[in-house]
């Protein structure tokens, strides 16, 4: 296999041993097709057991690299990002087509008429219950699922950077399509807010208002605070992509389990117990509009999805690291 980019390398398949019998594995071509599926080469079917090979330099830097690639270049990411950009847009032209009466929609929602800004919060708000998680949830569960499913994940775990860095190249690859994901709902609402509705000084939820220069900062700080809170669903989906080599299953069941969450959380009954699910403080953003920011709330409510990455990403690098690799 190249040294110049053995991850791209392990993605194709084996089309040599089928035409000539005197191939022999270490001279098989593997050859890859537009979703990344590989045919099995034959003799091919032994798990994999776990191998302490020492990591070679620069590895995991091309790994990386092949994950980011694969993840932005396939055309269900983008089709999921071209949909994220959709409900600014529609939000924006209802809105300036028919302004809504106070009290109507959700939060936000009247005060986009005076100040196109309100209009990204507003599309945050309305993403996040379930746009912003679905895309997400996806990419997530289609995370090492979908390598097996299509065979290739037995020729990845042939470069020598080791099952665990490995698995941080797939969380990684994960956490900057989410990070896109939310920048793209953020740069639609934007744009669309200032062409219908123009940018003004930002009136904070007090009353109180500040420049538009710091309410654009205020608005990076949102979407910087909403990219962190997707962080407790990414590590959930990566360890549910562990668990099984069927795509779909693993993508419908991060979606089922966040949906479940989100039911749990909006029922009061369950009291202080809401408050440790990941859905809790999505929208917990509204801090950042306030005249005095309580960075101590922020700060534990982000560091409840840090929490998350812990436990569910151990939970994943063990499963991952110990199990036996047939496809």
């Amino acid at each position: 296999m190249s040294s110049t980019d053995p991850a791209g390398t392990a993605r194709r398949g084996v089309s040599a041993a089928n035409d000539d019998p005197s191939v022999t594995m270490g001279q098989l071509q593997i050859a890859d097709d537009a979703d990344g599926r590989a045919t099995e080469p034959a003799g091919a079917g032994e798990p994999v057991q776990p191998d302490h090979r020492q990591p070679r330099r620069g590895g995991f830097r091309r790994l990386l690299g092949s994950e980011l690639r694969l993840v932005f270049r396939r055309k269900r990411n983008l089709a999921l990002l071209a949909v994220l950009a959709g409900p600014p847009i529609l939000i924006g032209l209802a809105v300036r087509a028919s302004a809504p009466r106070p009290g109507e929609g959700p939060n936000f929602l009247g005060q986009i008429t005076g100040n196109g800004l309100f209009l990204v919060y507003t599309a945050l708000t309305v993403s996040l219950p379930l746009f912003l998680p679905l895309a997400v949830g996806v990419v997530a569960g289609d995370s090492i699922s979908g390598e097996a499913g299509t065979g290739t994940l037995r020729y990845l775990l042939t470069i020598p950077v080791g099952r665990a860095r490995l698995l941080l190249a797939k969380a990684i690859g994960v956490f900057v399509f989410s990070a896109a994901a939310v920048m793209v709902v953020v740069v639609s609402g934007l744009v669309t807010g200032a062409l219908l509705f123009g940018l003004h000084d930002l009136t904070l939820l007090s009353g109180d208002t500040v420049s538009l220069w710091n309410g654009l900062a205020r608005t990076l700080g949102v979407a910087a605070y909403v990219i962190t809170a997707l962080l407790g669903l990414i590590a959930v989906g990566m360890f549910v992509s562990t668990l099984t080599e069927v795509p779909i299953a693993a993508m419908a069941a991060t979606v089922a389990a966040t949906i479940i969450v989100e039911v749990l959380d909006a029922v009061p009954q369950i009291g202080s117990f809401r408050s440790v699910l990941f859905t809790h403080h999505w929208l917990g953003f509204g801090e950042l509009l306030r005249p005095g920011v309580d960075v101590g709330s922020l700060t534990s409510w982000s560091l409840l999805q840090v929490a998350y990455v812990a436990v569910f990403g151990a939970l994943a690098w063990a499963r991952f690291t110990t199990k036996d690799i047939t496809s």
